[in-house]
């Protein structure tokens, strides 16, 4: 018997205020995170850096969160360990740049308290900084710009202010029945490629991708200090190639061929041959 009921987690890699600000706000704006029955969790991935230790001390001491250190590998897939490490019957997984709607998380539990069962994977629109019916959605499953998903926005369905079907939406925000939790694939290096692959397998497993319009949230986009963590395109294009082969077990599916052909050019000659073989082959060491 789970002894929470929502458990609010995230991966950072050196972001301090990021961490600080978005579980503050919680705490501030959101009753039941003052009620005991939400738990945090955080984990890092560069835990040894000054705002690692900020970091840790801050969940540790103020939060009274669980505060999880891990560097075995480097990439966003840490948040499994927030899934993995819930006590909670339900868990929801934000980047460490995030804030809520007001009553958001209530509207959250109601769904879940409403669908018992659940075994859907549970977002909420996108809103832009101007705080305005400006907002996104869902993705759309489109490659653009070096990614799978752009900004859509479905006025409709959002203006009957009733949860919808989603075909996916950016992972700022996302929320399951942790013991529905998919997971991200373990051979996932780096950063990137998780849309739309985590969408596909919650509805594999017999779920639905669900937008509730009252679960709006704003995300910090801009970095005045740059990003902290290693980029790297060859890492994303390894991804997809593992999430989308896993998803369809078909190396000639079209999805797969979307992959080869959006990246083919542009990597350097030969490397995606390289990657997509070693993807097949189940080489981990394919750098």
């Amino acid at each position: 018997m789970s002894n929470k009921l929502l458990t609010i987690g995230m991966a950072t890699y050196d972001d301090f205020n990021g961490v600080y600000f978005s579980i503050q706000a919680f705490k501030m704006y959101h009753d039941i995170c003052q009620t005991g029955q939400v738990e945090f969790i955080v984990v890092d991935n560069n835990p040894e850096s000054d705002q690692g230790k900020w970091t840790g001390d801050f969940v540790k001491s103020w939060v009274k969160g669980k505060y999880i250190p891990y560097t075995e590998k480097k990439s966003t897939t840490v948040r499994n360990l927030v899934f993995e490490n819930s006590s909670a019957d339900y868990t929801m997984c934000i980047d460490p740049h995030v804030m809520v709607e007001k009553n958001g998380i209530d509207v959250l539990l109601k769904y879940y308290e409403d669908h018992p069962d659940c075994k859907d994977l549970v977002q909420g629109p996108l809103w832009y900084d101007g705080l305005d019916s400006n907002m996104a959605t869902q993705f759309d499953p489109i490659f653009r710009s070096h990614m799978y998903g752009i900004w859509g926005n479905n006025k409709e369905a959002y203006n009957k202010g009733e949860p919808f079907e989603i075909p996916m939406q950016g992972l700022g925000l996302f929320s399951c029945k942790t013991s529905s939790w998919q997971g991200f694939n373990k051979r996932f290096v780096g950063f990137g490629a998780e849309e739309g692959y985590i969408h596909e397998k919650f509805r594999q497993a017999g779920g639905k991708c669900i937008c509730i319009p009252q679960l709006k949230w704003i995300h910090r986009f801009k970095r005045p200090g740059g990003v902290q963590y290693p980029l790297c395109l060859e890492d994303r294009v390894w991804n997809y190639f593992i999430g989308w082969l896993e998803i369809h077990k078909d190396p000639e599916h079209q999805m797969i061929k979307d992959i080869y052909n959006h990246f083919k050019d542009k990597l350097p000659k030969g490397r995606i041959d390289t990657i997509f073989k070693k993807a097949i082959d189940g080489d981990n060491n394919w750098r």
